[in-house]
Order: C-alpha cells, then structure tokens, then sequence
C-alpha cells in the first residue's frame, strides 16, 4: 500500500492536530532493566517534506509509557503505548526514528500505529537498540512498504541512503559491539603467530595463491608476530564482534551453549580425562563403542563443574545464569544414530556404502565417469582396467555399460594429490587418495566395482586396486574412501559451499539494499544468524587448533586445502540443475519444470530437491515479477546493481575474472536464477550437508575422519595381524577414542534444529509486508513445499525406489521442508529445511 494521501480519520484533539496512537513492542530482557520515558519516538512523513531541513517532515517526541507483560508467539515481551499528535497536513508516516535515552540495550520486535478506525502502519523492526550514548545515532525504521530506489516517495529517499551510508562505515577501526557495521576482510583470523610456529596459518582471500570469499570485519589488532594476522584474546571466545542484529537470539544462543556443554561435558571432557589417567586408548570392539557411546547416560557433574566454571569468564552474566539453570533442567542423553538403529551391520555393505552416496551427509559429489580408465588432470592414467570391473555389469561390457552412463565415480584424487604428503606428515595421520568406480544396476542401486587409493610418488607401489573380491582389503579400502569424503563433506560441501560462499551476500545485503528495498525483504529470512555461526565457526572449530583440525584428516591445512577448491567455484553453478548437468546426471529437458530430466531416476537428493527448487522458484520469480515489469526495470535499480557489482567485485573478488561465473544481471530471468540460487545454497543445499550429521556419522566407523595407519601389504607381518585381529587392528587404524568421541560430540551439536527456527515457507513475522498480493504468492510457496512433502513421503514408502531408505532403513528426510513444524519438533529430527544457513 502506498501512503500518499494525508490520512483523514485520525482523531481531533481539538487544537487543529491529529492524534495517532501506536504501540511499542519489545522482547522481555532476561536480566536488565527495560526502556522507560528516556525512550521516545518520532515520526518521518511520507508525503511532506520539511522547507527547512530538505528531509521529511519530522513529528515531535513521543515517550514509552504503560509498560504492560505480554507475550507474542513464544516470545514473552514488554508492551507500550506512544501517542503522537500531528498535524493534519503531516500525512501518512513514513518512517520512524527511535532513541534509547535509558542505560540498557533492549529488542525492539515491530511499532505498529492505529492511523484510523481501519488503518495500521506496521513497523517491523526486529533490532536491537543500543544506548544513544554509545552509538551516537537514533534508529530509522520504515514502514514494511516495500520500493524500488526510483518509487521511493520524495521525503523518505534521503532517509534511504543516510541509512545506508550509516551500515556501511568507513572501513576503520575496532568495531565494537554496538555498531551496526557491515565491512568485508580477509581470513586473516584464524592463525594465533603469537603463539608460535605450529599456529600460523595463511591469510585466505586477495590473493592469487589462497583466493577466498571475504568474512565480516572486525578491525581487531593484529598480531606483533606477522602483522596482518588478527589477534584473538580469549582461548574459546564466544563473543566476537557480529553486527547486534545479525546474531542469534538469546533464546538460541542459549540453546546453543548449552548443547554445546552437554556434548563437550558428556563426551570430551570424561575421554580426554581417561588419556591422562593411562585408560585404553582405543576402542577394543564395535560392541564397546556401541555400550561406550550410546547405552549409557553419561553423569559428569564433576566435570560439568568445571566447565561451567569456564563457560562463566566466556559470556554475560545473564547467558551464564540461564544456561546454569538449564542445564540442571535437562540432564543429556544422546541419541543411536539412525544408520545403525535398525540394523547393527547394515552399514558394512556395499549397498549402503553406494547408497549414501546419492541419500547420505554428502550427495552432490559422485559423477558419471566420462572416460575410462580414469584419467588424473595431469594425464596419468589410472591403474584401474577393464580386468577389474568385466564380469561385473549385469552382462555388458564396459564399453556399452560406459555408452550407457552407467559408471559412476566418487573421486577424491585431483585435489588431494597435492596435498597428501603433506597432511601425511603430520602425526596420527595416513591417508590415500581415492577414486570409486560404481555401476547402476537394473534395479537403479549402485554396485561399488572397484577402488584406486593412490599416493604420491612414482613408485610401483604408490598406487593400489582393490576389489570385493579380497573382502579384509576391500572394508579397510572404504573405510579410507569415507575418510576422504568426510573430509570433503565437512570443509567443502558444507562449510565453503554453503556457510563461507553465503556471508558475502549478507554483508552486501546489508550494504547495499535498502530495509525498503523489495529484494531485502525477500532475502532478509535467508540471511539470518549467518554471521554469527560463521563467527562461531572461526572462533572455535577452523582456527588453529580448532575442533576441526583436531578430528578432520587435512589438520593444520583444511582451510587451505578448501582455498584451493574455492579457485574453481562458481556461483552459476551452484544451480541444482546446472550441477546435476555438470556432473553428468541429468540432461536440458525444456518441458520439464525444473529444465532437466534425470538420468538416474532413483536419486533422493536430486528428486527431492529438484521438487524443493522448483517452489523456490516459482516463488521467486512470482515475487520479481510483482516489482520488476521489464528487464529494464532490473539494469535501472540502482541498489540492486550495485548489491551485484559488490558481491562479485568484493565479497567474492576473487572469483570476479570468471566469466561463467556469474550470470549478468540484466534481466528478470537471470535475477529470478540468481535469487533462486542464493536462496537454494543457503536453506536446501545446506539442509541436505548438515541435518543428516548425526544420523549417518553419529556412528563413527560409517564415516571416520582420518586413518592412523596404512593399509598392510599381503606379504608384510602388519597383513598377519589383519587376518588375525581383524578388529583391533581396525580400531587402531580410525581415530583414538578421544577423537572419535569430539567429533561425535561436535555432530551431535551441529545436526539439532533449534526451538526458534524458522522453516522453509514460514517467516518469523506476519508484518514483513502490507502487500496483499505478496503475502498470497507466500501463502502459496508455502502450500507447494506442503505438496513437496506429500511427494517425499509417498516415495520413502515405495519400496521399488530403493535408494530412499537402503539397507541401513534410513528414510531419506533431509530435503523435507517440514513447513508446518513451529518449533514444537527439534533437536536431531533429520528433517526440516531452515531458510537460512543459521547452525
């Protein structure tokens, strides 16, 4: 609705001004006192600008009064009333400026005024407001009408880019906690120089060598050691920087922290106690790692005391006493993770070990193989022949198995090669490169044919084929196959592909789109709580020494070797449909929705999710089209370009020479593809790498993280032992217990949904919009991931479609939106796709 006529319903107060009355609502602050008098609000007109000023015509102070407990959703809130009396020629409001004259910080959730009998003008604000006394601003809010920079109503333009100007900053200084200041930097965050050489690490982004997307600035001091590397305080610091309305709510953060505590106090802590007290380093059996890990409530409280006493120096006072009476609340229990809750040794065969390739953590990666033998991109040819895989392809021959596009392959070879002497160097750590060829069977499962696992050098023996035919060589061989997909998994597919390759387009968002702007609100639920868990991220899992490097194969180089994958990325290709071309698994089909057909039918992760992509995108592209009528509309938005011009140029700079990059922004069709994109990596896509940890790594010998040993040698004494304790040896090879249980703990924490989350198809508030015919397009996206999910559950019941549950009878969930869950379900649920890369 656009307010463009002085409103004529208002109420005469009898001195020639109109009185307009609003209410004020706030989260109840869990400790501090909430805003009183000393808060006021004013009122911006859309409609008359001031002869003095050049700006609106700005109303007088009106002050927070009749503080009232009420609660709105599951939020417990603070409501007030505000009365301002205008005069009748002020017009319609159009904005909003706020000041917090009191001592505290406060959530201020909307302002809504009663501008007739049967007219409201919402405000909807969902920030936190900081002291004016340390900002030394007010807040400008607008009203949930959406423009385009060209619609915008005269008096509110220069409102518009003062907001702006004022999130962006000047690139200088420490930022602290209550600026709201949104600036790109490096990863020049996560080594500690100071303390010593084991904790240097490159500075990623800006260079040819360790290109990067850029993360959000902080301006912390640099280390005396080597300058550019940012000093980091604490030794687990929960509380850096993050501009205040980007980051979790304090019921999430409270979540967190204590899931957190419960993992680290209920696994970790008892395992690294038991290495100090000479207990058994290993595991001795799958039974006891079954006992250990999952039939026995853990009770820590000794160690509990010791981590809350830590927890205490780390958060505010408030946190502390919140997650303090929480966790007496609600003591821990973990869950058996769903690969082995049905059946103990489904996820030995090969037909789970193929099936979680297309329904696992990490189903985007496998590739139909295009030439055979494999060949590296040096040229070298595998050792992998046809002798190895003839007689095995239900009567073809590989040359008619190959025209058919019925060999597949998970390689794990061209990127790792380089690295592995390297990450082999480093103590407690032997691992191969690895290359899995698969065939499609009559019945659409995949047959694991053969595996390559290859190291460095030139030597006869530095390459070695293994066949299931050899069933103790062959399990060991696939265990080091999971080794290196977990470690692609966990640093590419999930943590650069979604969590990195996202916080650009925030920051730009937030730069560049205007609150006004119709693209902010569309991607404003998509954005949410990114910066903060990538913040989290780099604090305590990527940093040197972090949990990371501890539990994962590469060590001390993952966020190097995930630089060198970032060189190839491409935004363009982020698309489901463009990655399902580009890995050979579908073909251009013009009368399909989605634009593809699949070639392999039975593929969970890109049956359902090309369901998901194709609501996301009609969605978008009905919602462009509401605002944008021509291309020119799209080349004319200034804000809009500009968004573009930075993501690609700055957020993601290093990826500017590209030109199949990115898609030009000069139509409603690329827009709609470019949107769509964004919206698919940060909910989906990320919902697919990260909501399945617990269920299939929760077990940790389905999806170990690095290998201790090699693989013996038939002729060796190393193979005796094997054929003799094939066991013992088989936890000897995997990670120690105290590895294995952080990584567990670590999982256990990353794959629960949290009370507050906010699904695909809902948004946290019903006033993100006035416009009617938005909110019916919403209404619509959201009744077509319902009709996604009624897609989904009729597949995981058709027992033609095997892959959907497997051996292991894991109902593939992951892509289900879960659209009608408000937060009632949570926890590990394996399903449910959040809207934004926010855990």
């Amino acid at each position: 609705m656009h307010f463009c006529h002085p409103f004529n319903n208002s109420s005469p107060d009898g001195s020639g001004f109109r009185v307009v009355k609003g209410t004020v609502v706030i989260l109840r602050p869990i400790v501090r006192s909430p805003p009183g008098r000393r808060t006021t609000v004013r009122l911006y007109s859309s409609t008359q600008i001031d002869s003095k000023t050049g700006k609106a015509k700005l109303s007088s102070e009106a002050s927070l009064k009749g503080k009232k407990k009420t609660k709105h959703g599951k939020s417990k809130t603070f409501t007030y009333h505000v009365t301002f009396h205008l005069n009748s020629e002020f017009g319609a409001p159009g904005a909003l400026v706020l000041k917090n004259g009191n001592k505290n910080d406060f959530f201020l959730k909307f302002i809504s005024l009663q501008v007739s009998d049967d007219r409201k003008i919402h405000f909807d604000c969902n920030s936190w407001i900081y002291p004016v006394k340390k900002t030394q601003l007010d807040r400008i809010f607008f009203a949930n009408t959406s423009y385009l920079p060209n619609k915008t109503p005269a008096p509110l333009q220069e409102l518009r880019q003062e907001e702006l100007r004022n999130l962006r900053g000047n690139g200088r200084g420490e930022r602290k906690k209550w600026e709201r200041i949104y600036d790109y930097d490096y990863y020049n965050d996560l080594g500690s120089p100071d303390k010593g050489e084991d904790h240097v690490r490159p500075v990623l982004g800006g260079t040819n060598s360790y290109p990067y997307p850029r993360r959000c600035r902080t301006g912390r001091p640099l280390s005396k050691t080597d300058g550019v590397t940012e000093t980091r305080g604490k030794f687990l610091n929960l509380d850096y920087y993050v501009p205040p309305d980007d980051r979790f709510s304090q019921a999430k953060f409270l979540e967190f922290i204590i899931s957190a505590i419960e993992a680290v106090v209920n696994f970790a802590v008892p395992e690294l106690k038991s290495l100090f007290q000479g207990d058994i380093h290993n595991f001795r059996s799958f039974e006891q790692l079954k006992k250990d890990l999952y039939s026995q409530t853990p009770k820590n409280a000794g160690y509990e005391t010791v981590a809350m006493e830590k927890l205490k120096t780390l958060v505010p006072d408030e946190i502390y006493k919140e997650v303090t009476k929480k966790t007496k609340e609600n003591p821990a229990k973990f869950p058996t993770p769903q690969v082995i809750a049905v059946d103990e040794n489904a996820w030995r065969t090969d037909e789970e070990f193929a099936r979680e390739m297309l329904a696992g953590l990490n189903p985007a990666t496998i590739k139909c193989l295009e030439v055979f033998p494999p060949v590296g991109i040096d040229g070298e040819k595998s050792l992998i022949s046809s002798f190895h895989i003839e007689g095995k392809l239900e009567g073809l021959s590989v040359e008619t198995a190959m025209h058919q596009r019925r060999i597949f392959i998970l390689d794990h070879h061209d990127y790792l090669m380089p690295y592995l002497d390297q990450i082999n160097k480093q103590k407690g750590v032997c691992v191969y490169a690895s290359r899995t060829l698969l065939f499609l069977k009559n019945d659409y499962t995949l047959k694991p044919l053969v595996i390559e696992l290859s190291l460095p050098g030139k030597e006869e023996d530095s390459s070695r084929v293994f066949v299931p035919e050899v069933p103790e060589l062959w399990h060991l061989a696939k265990t080091f196959v999971a080794v290196n997909d977990s470690g692609y998994h966990q640093l590419i597919s999930h943590w650069l592909c979604t969590h990195a390759t996202v916080e650009p387009f925030v920051i730009a968002t937030r730069r560049q789109l205007s609150a006004m702007h119709p693209i902010y609100k569309l991607l404003d639920p998509h954005l949410k709580d990114t910066l903060h868990i990538n913040a989290l991220a780099r604090s305590i899992l990527l940093n040197a020494g972090g949990i990371l490097e501890m539990t994962m194969f590469p060590g001390k180089y993952s966020m190097e070797f995930s630089s060198k994958i970032y060189a190839n990325w491409r935004f363009s290709e982020q698309a489901l449909p463009e990655d399902l071309i580009k890995r050979g698994l579908a073909v251009r089909d013009p009368y399909q929705p989605a634009g593809v057909s699949l070639l392999l039918e039975d593929y969970p992760f890109a049956t359902d999710g090309l369901d998901v992509w194709i609501a996301i995108k009609k969605w978008v592209h009905n919602y462009c089209t509401s605002f944008y009528y021509d291309d020119v509309a799209v080349i004319s938005d200034t804000e809009l370009q500009s968004w573009y011009t930075e993501i690609r140029n700055v957020g993601h700079g290093d990826r500017r020479h590209d030109p199949k990059c990115w898609l030009e922004l000069n139509s409603v069709e690329n827009l709609t593809q470019t949107l769509t994109t964004l919206i698919w990596i940060a909910s989906a896509l990320h919902a697919s790498v990260n909501f399945g940890q617990f269920a299939y790594a929760g077990f940790p010998p389905n999806r170990p993280t690095r290998c201790r040993e090699f693989i013996p040698f038939e002729s060796t004494q190393e193979y005796l032992e094997l054929k003799k304790y094939p066991e013992k040896f088989y936890f000897n090879m995997i990670p120690d217990r105290f590895t294995t249980t952080l990584g567990l703990a670590l999982i256990e924490v990353l794959s629960c949904h949290m009370a507050d989350e906010v699904y695909l198809g809902q948004r946290s508030s019903e006033g993100w919009t006035d416009n009617s015919e938005i909110l019916r397009l919403f209404q619509e996206f959201s009744d077509d991931l319902k009709q996604v999910e009624k897609k989904i559950k009729e597949r995981n019941k058709d027992v033609t479609l095997k892959n959907r549950s497997g051996p292991a009878k894991v109902p593939y969930t992951l892509m289900y939106p879960d659209t009608s869950n408000t937060g009632k379900e949570k926890g590990v649920t394996g399903k449910g796709i959040p809207n934004s890369v926010s855990i």
